[in-house]
């Protein structure tokens, strides 16, 4: 009798992940799973290493309740946060799967838009790159999420503005790519940079200069210095290279 409970309660949790249209849906739900049918939710879609179930999973932490399902590689958690904020979710959910990389959608407001978090924490998951760990709000990853969500034009944008890059020898590329991000998390300080890249400020401006020139972009024209950022997005999240 317990096995059928737990597969019921799994059936209704794939359903409301699902968004299937069935009548009635959230109240079964929320019965069966003694869950509030109107309370906050979030969802998060992890890639595991396999090896999991299909058997549903629940626990409980810090106030909240979590409910899992496992599909091969894959991992979705539910999470009925009651008042807490989702802030915590990502190191948390990480701490409970090692070396797993996923997302975590927007908070969702009762059992019904359940389906729609579960959408967005995928499209979250997509801006990790593979061969990377940790659990990402998407919140956090707005610009990358565009950029995963657009496979085809994003390799267009990619070719059309990182292709003199692209054509460089691995190590060079690698170099200036580097430089750009180190620039970009020191907030445009040339200094800080440098400081991060163990090198001279003057060696993280002439790369800069040698990176505009071969993408044709300035990094001080704000249009342009998007396009470079979201460039860079698709090169992280291109399939690796042999």
């Amino acid at each position: 009798m317990r096995r059928r409970s737990d597969e019921r309660a799994g059936e209704l949790l794939d359903a409301l992940l699902e968004g299937r249209p069935v009548p009635g849906l959230t109240a079964r739900a929320a019965a069966v799973l003694a869950l509030p049918e109107r309370g906050r939710y979030a969802v998060a879609v992890l890639r595991t290493g396999g090896g999991g179930t299909a058997e549903g999973r629940s626990a409980d932490e810090d106030g909240m309740r979590f409910l899992r399902r496992v599909r091969g590689d894959r991992e979705t958690v539910v999470v009925a946060l009651g008042d807490r904020e989702p802030d915590g979710l990502g190191p948390l959910l990480a701490r409970w799967c090692p070396g797993a990389r996923g997302g975590i959608g927007p908070v969702a407001d009762g059992l019904a838009g359940l389906a729609a978090a579960r959408r967005l924490a995928e499209t979250a998951l997509a801006t990790c790159p593979a061969g990377t760990a940790g659990v990402v709000r998407l919140e956090e990853r707005w610009q990358t999420a565009l950029v995963a969500g657009q496979p085809e034009l994003s390799a267009r944008l990619l070719t059309d503005v990182f292709g003199p890059l692209l054509a460089l020898e691995p190590a060079d590329r690698a170099l200036l790519v580097r430089t750009l991000e180190a620039w970009l998390e020191c907030g445009g300080s040339a200094g800080r940079a440098a400081g991060r890249l163990y090198c001279h400020r003057n060696t993280v401006l002439n790369r800069l200069r040698r990176l505009e020139h071969l993408t044709s972009r300035s990094l001080s024209r704000p249009r342009e210095l998007a396009e470079t950022m979201l460039a860079l997005d698709a090169f992280r999240l291109r399939a690796p290279q042999p």
